[in-house]
């Protein structure tokens, strides 16, 4: 069977390499091309042009491109019905008595496709109907002969062993979901002497920015490829009856990495009001800064902006007498990089040098880059807003999903990378699990540290510690 390359080599820098496994031009009606570039199709042509048959193979970047982008206009279950009747009905494999050469021709070629499904879109095959249709065509495959029963038993349990690690994680995410409480009610009923912080937890800034890419990395590699697509379906205009593919299930590994950002960011913010002395509030500035710098050097773009969100939230922003303590020399210089001004320029320039030192990297520390997800997000929304699906002469727009998927297979290297920094189980445990303010507790905590300046916050604090003493007393 032939080998998979990795994501790296599906685009070259003019664009996609189009002539990987295709052993032939498509002749087939309702495609059209300009300069030998697929760039728009009828919906039954795009799929007759994912199916192999003896003499041809689909091009890998079209393989993960309709794959990626099919799932806007139907169900993948209703892609894989629709292919695994093609490839039975054109290889004739429903004939009682099956001629074993064609078998041994074609067969490489289904498996490969198959494997490329379930290697690149694992999730899809946690629909009952994905695995019924698969093993369908598997079986059909290995009853024409036996000497392909191996490889379907390998793609197979590769796959069950992928959704199974999968609902692992999904369960771990959940029991740290559940434990999650408010830290105001923990340092309500905690002594001081018990309460632990960041610094006490882990005191060198440049372990806990490697233990934050530990965290960063593992959640951004359960996310599929098609999580970025589903999260913005919309309902296909030629689709009369059914909005396409909108359940929010099919994109909780992203919603779960965003929610991560946001839990960062209020930790940031949490540890700086909560100590009472000025000069431990500016500590904690401090070391914050050197965390988020140690993560811009390694590469780690989505914990530093989440770092200078925390910093920035009003509540930590209005310390002035904590500020006026702290040398802020390095943190202009970060804010400056993350500026969002010119559409983030400075990032964007930023995290190009990190992907360009990443190609050419000989350790598994250079390869790390973990973009600012939020607005990788908002770029691929932008995209997907921007172009229409599909054209005035009801063609598919293919043109926009070959950009769609430029920009996810980009993501799809970065994501698998491993973390090469050693694990630390405490600190990893603190920073998933330690209870953080809420938006009112920590103004709570500002205003306990540093008085209201004027009514508005006046009036606010006079809320919030009324609130705070009802709920106390409720409890």
């Amino acid at each position: 069977m032939p080998q998979t390359p990795p994501f790296a080599a599906m685009f070259d820098s003019s664009g996609y390499n189009r002539n990987l496994y295709q052993s032939k031009e498509d002749g087939c009606g309702g495609l059209y091309y300009h300069d030998n570039n697929l760039l728009s199709g009828s919906l039954e042509a795009l799929i007759q042009h994912l199916v192999p048959s003896v003499d041809y193979y689909p091009d890998r970047t079209y393989i993960f491109t309709f794959l990626l982008s099919s799932r806007l206009f139907m169900h993948p279950y209703e892609l894989m019905a629709k292919v695994c009747h093609l490839c039975i009905e054109q290889q004739r494999l429903s004939e009682p008595v099956q001629d074993k050469n064609r078998i041994r021709k074609i067969a490489p070629k289904i498996l490969q496709l198959l494997t490329e499904w379930t290697e690149t879109f694992p999730y899809d095959f946690r629909d009952e109907r994905m695995m019924r249709n698969l093993k369908e065509l598997a079986q059909r495959i290995t009853s024409g002969d036996e000497m392909y029963r191996k490889n379907v038993q390998q793609l197979l349990q590769n796959l069950l062993r992928k959704l199974a690690t999968v609902s692992q994680y999904e369960e771990v995410l959940a029991k740290i979901n559940a434990t999650s409480t408010d830290r105001l009610t923990v340092l309500k009923t905690k002594p001081q002497s018990i309460q632990r912080d960041i610094i006490t937890v882990c005191n060198d800034p440049y372990t806990l920015a490697q233990q934050l890419t530990h965290i960063e990395l593992e959640r951004l590699n359960y996310i599929g490829p098609e999580e970025f697509v589903q999260a913005f379906v919309q309902k296909d205009p030629l689709d009369n009856d059914k909005s396409c593919y909108g359940d929010r299930k099919k994109s909780r590994n992203l919603e779960a990495y965003v929610e991560w950002f946001n839990r960062l960011s209020y930790l940031v913010a949490t540890e700086i009001c909560m100590p009472v002395k000025k000069k431990h509030r500016a500590r904690v500035i401090e070391y914050f800064i050197d965390v988020a710098r140690e993560c811009f050097n390694i590469g780690n773009f989505n914990s530093l902006m989440a770092i200078i969100s925390g910093m920035n939230m009003s509540p930590v922003s209005r310390l002035k007498k904590t500020w006026a303590k702290v040398k802020t020399a390095k943190f202009d210089i970060l804010e400056h990089q993350m500026d969002p001004s010119s559409n983030f320029y400075n990032y964007r320039t930023a995290l190009r040098g990190a992907t360009q030192r990443s190609l050419t990297a000989h350790s598994s520390r250079e390869k790390i880059v973990i973009p600012f997800f939020s607005l990788l997000i908002k770029d691929i929304y932008f995209l997907n807003e921007g172009c229409a699906n599909r054209l005035p002469n009801g063609h598919v727009n293919f043109e926009k999903f070959w950009e769609l998927a430029k920009q996810v297979s980009e993501f799809m290297t970065w994501k698998q990378v491993e973390c090469p920094f050693e694990r630390d189980r405490k600190i990893l445990q603190y920073l998933l699990t330690i209870p953080v303010f809420s938006d009112d507790a920590l103004y709570l905590a500002s205003y306990e540290s540093e008085s209201p300046e004027n009514h508005i916050e006046k009036d606010r604090w006079k809320t919030l510690r009324f609130v705070s003493k009802v709920t106390h007393i409720n409890k």
